[in-house]
């Protein structure tokens, strides 16, 4: 296995989920602002889009995750890089037509050919999104040889999901700006057809760039084959830290984690963090523009806000990383996290729009309510059981029982080593 990568090297691997990262924001943050306030879709039918998109990505993630291990990849290419490539052109000739108007469609279109219409692209455009995030995680122990390396590549991996997020708002509001200062039309202050060619160019923005990053990443990163490096560990067998091997324990399969109660302890946990960020990243544009009833250039100011300081705050975390616990997890552990997240969230946003007090494609006067209390209520009451959970950890301690049953060595030491806990930070 190589060495250390090269600066260069490790810049364009992480260029590799840039794409993806754009992407990802404008769907969380203006999926529905853009389908009910934009195109003029109903509540209940915009959410379900949101649904469906994230039960295909939660669907689809374990399914490449297997196949990217078992695939030899396209000739010399890499069985990585391969999956990485039909992502990115997945998630390319998809994403423009999810933030357009069906082609052809009118004011007389009914919804529900609407919904046909765009149901195909998301699915396509979650496929590729996943197994673009697939791909690009299994190569990082693939690069580089020892945990600090891979902790350092991941370091450049977040890095850039901070760029990409700054990039999206930071476009976003200078679209707007641009709008405005050459409109004459005082309607043009809120959301509607207008601005539909606005968000087209977003989306079409988001996809130049992302195109670039993707170039690079490919021209830049060197997969090994897996003739060369047979003792590479595959997904599937190397389900604890390369930090456990050689210290005289086995290594636990996909249907020992499933008797393990920490494992549903640490699913819930991540559960409830990953829906406070993305309810609240998808909710704020709506709560911005009928709650607080401010002009439409906010909808990208405040989450370019809200970012920045989630972004400053996360250096907070070491030492709560120190007290809790930190130490890497296993692929079946991640696509089951992964899967959770995903289903969690998409029924989350469908039961929110199901109660929704408007049931027709215009907001009324209870909306300012309706979002405050999303906001305030629901992602207080999913902080509150998180916390809770977390709390609990410190009574039952999250670590692998024994398991005398099955042949492998738990621990039931008190000390860190000896104690398998989730890694948080990594599953995202």
């Amino acid at each position: 296995m190589a060495g250390d990568l090269p600066l260069a090297a490790r810049l364009a691997f992480a260029m590799g989920h840039f794409l993806n990262d754009l992407c990802a924001s404008m769907w969380f943050t203006y999926l529905l602002v853009y389908y009910h306030s934009v195109l003029a879709i109903n509540n209940h039918n915009a959410g379900l889009l949101l649904l469906v998109g994230q039960l295909a990505d939660g669907f689809c993630t374990p399914i490449i995750g297997l196949e990217s291990d078992r695939a030899p990849g396209c000739g010399r290419y890499g069985r990585r890089k391969s999956w990485h490539l039909v992502g990115s052109i997945s998630v390319l000739l998809s994403f423009p037509f999810i933030f357009n108007p069906p082609v052809g469609s009118g004011k007389d279109t009914p919804q529900w050919a609407e919904l046909v219409y765009f149901v195909p692209f998301i699915v396509i455009f979650q496929f590729g999104w996943a197994a673009t995030q697939i791909s690009h995680l299994a190569l990082i122990p693939e690069l580089v040889a020892d945990n600090h390396q891979r902790v350092e590549l991941t370091a450049f991996r977040n890095a850039f999901t901070v760029v990409a997020n700054i990039t999206v708002f930071g476009i976003a509001w200078l679209l707007f700006h641009f709008q405005a200062k050459y409109s004459s039309n005082p309607d043009d202050d809120s959301l509607g057809k207008q601005d539909i060619p606005l968000f087209r160019s977003l989306a079409l923005i988001v996809i130049g760039i992302g195109s670039v990053s993707s170039f690079m990443f490919h021209i830049g990163t060197r997969e090994k084959l897996r003739n060369e490096d047979e003792h590479i560990a595959t997904e599937q067998t190397s389900l604890i830290s390369d930090s456990k091997k050689g210290s005289g324990q086995p290594l636990l399969q996909w249907k020992h984690w499933l008797k393990e109660a920490s494992f549903y302890h640490v699913a819930f946990i991540y559960m409830c963090t990953r829906l406070i960020i993305n309810l609240s990243q998808t909710y704020i544009a709506m709560y911005v523009t009928y709650t607080l009833k401010l002009p439409k250039n906010y909808i990208a100011m405040i989450p370019l806000v809200m970012y920045i300081s989630g972004f400053l705050s996360s250096f907070l975390m070491k030492p709560v990383n120190r007290y809790f616990g930190r130490n890497q997890s296993g692929a079946f552990v991640y696509g089951s996290m992964s899967f959770t997240d995903k289903v969690a969230n998409g029924l989350g946003v469908i039961i929110i729009q199901s109660l929704h007090p408007c049931k027709t494609e215009s907001c009324c006067a209870q909306c300012a309510p309706f979002y405050h209390l999303v906001m305030a209520v629901v992602t207080g009451a999913v902080a509150c059981a998180a916390l809770i959970s977390l709390g609990a950890a410190r009574i039952w301690p999250i670590k692998i029982r024994n398991h005398h049953d099955t042949g492998l060595i738990g621990s039931s030491s008190t000390t860190e080593e000896s104690t398998n806990s989730c890694d948080y930070g990594a599953i995202n």
